[in-house]
């Protein structure tokens, strides 16, 4: 059975100098520079995007959100849509089943939506919908998860799991000293995401042949799993210096794990971004000593180019007159001392 679409319709006054897309809005969350005040001619481009045009329909469908990244996911989405007067968002209830949300996906086609954001459930299989919507004459957003072909999308707004498994590996790496021993909790090893993000800690970790990866193993972005995949690494491993952990959800498990048996011998680095681990961070009450984000506001950026899509605008802050087809944010990583400029951004 479909699930129902709920309609958002979005009334809200426009924020006065909102970023005139998703450029701008990734090189001012995703960077570990604190963000520079913009010059006069950047501020009179900004403007004329954001100012007031014609009305635009967007939809969005994502899959379930029974993660925490992934109903920020959702959550930033409605609310940037919400700072637009034009905008009108229409999202599906989300699933996880590719036929449920391909059948969520087509009553969005038969509503004639301007513009429609996806966040496959998976990629190789949502690719159909993602093509039937193109040919539709729909411009599809592909959130994420990729699809297999270029032609189901007209633009895609992702995070890097590659870098994020590069710039673990080097933070971790510099902490060390460049000599130590590490184990790695990985996510879903079926997934090209977690094959991604371990494939950039290991390319990182060949810089540095006096760390060696003595331990690894793969949870399943949840909690429960977190900790006893945790739990396991800590007993096969009584000794070592630094743990790399994929994601901050299931690191809430990881950390409890730590706890339980009384380890205080190594540092953490996580996942993702999220608010506990952030104020973990900012505490330095744990082992936790650093995240390296995946930032959820992808989907707000989404929203703002479909915006522009759907008026027929380019971005402001780019020469170029056309939306680029590709867009891959910045995976920072925060830590205690930059923890704050990232907090606003963090997700429960």
């Amino acid at each position: 059975m479909t699930r129902p679409v709920r309609d958002f319709g979005r009334r809200g006054f426009l924020l006065s100098g909102s970023l005139a897309g998703a450029g701008a809005l990734a090189a001012a969350c995703t960077s570990n520079a604190e963000p520079e005040s913009k010059d006069a001619g950047t501020a009179a481009a900004t403007g004329a995007n954001a100012a007031p045009g014609k009305r635009v329909t967007i939809g969005f469908a994502g899959p379930q959100a029974d993660h925490g990244w992934l109903n920020a996911i959702n959550e930033n989405a409605k609310k940037e849509a919400g700072k637009y007067s034009d905008v009108d968002l229409k999202i599906t209830e989300g699933s996880n089943d590719a036929a449920q949300q391909a059948s969520q996906i087509q009553t969005l086609i038969n509503q004639k939506v301007g513009v429609l954001i996806i966040l496959p459930a998976d990629g190789k299989q949502m690719t159909p919908t993602g093509r039937k919507a193109m040919t539709a004459g729909i411009p599809v957003i592909n959130l994420d998860r990729v699809f297999d072909t270029p032609q189901a999308y007209r633009t895609w707004i992702g995070g890097d799991n590659y870098g994020m498994g590069l710039n673990a590996g080097n933070y971790i790496a510099k902490r060390l000293n460049g000599k130590g021993t590490v184990v790695e909790l990985a996510g879903i090893d079926t997934l090209p995401l977690t094959q991604d993000r371990t494939r950039g800690f290991d390319d990182a970790l060949k810089n540095y042949p006096q760390i060696k990866k003595v331990g690894r193993a793969a949870a399943e972005f949840n909690v429960q799993t977190g900790q006893a995949r945790m739990a396991e690494l800590l007993q096969a491993h009584p000794k070592f210096d630094a743990l790399w952990n994929h994601d901050d959800d299931q690191g809430i498990g990881a950390l409890q794990a730590i706890k339980q048996a009384g380890r205080s011998d190594f540092f953490m680095v996580g996942g993702a971004g999220s608010k506990s681990a952030m104020d973990s961070i900012k505490k330095d009450d744990s082992v936790l000593k650093a995240t390296v984000l995946y930032p959820p506001t992808m989907a707000a950026s989404a929203v703002r180019v479909a915006r522009l899509l759907g008026q027929g605008k380019a971005m402001g802050d780019l020469a170029e007159q056309e939306i680029p087809t590709s867009m891959t944010l910045f995976s920072a990583v925060v830590t205690k001392e930059n923890v704050d400029t990232y907090l606003p951004l963090a997700f429960e």
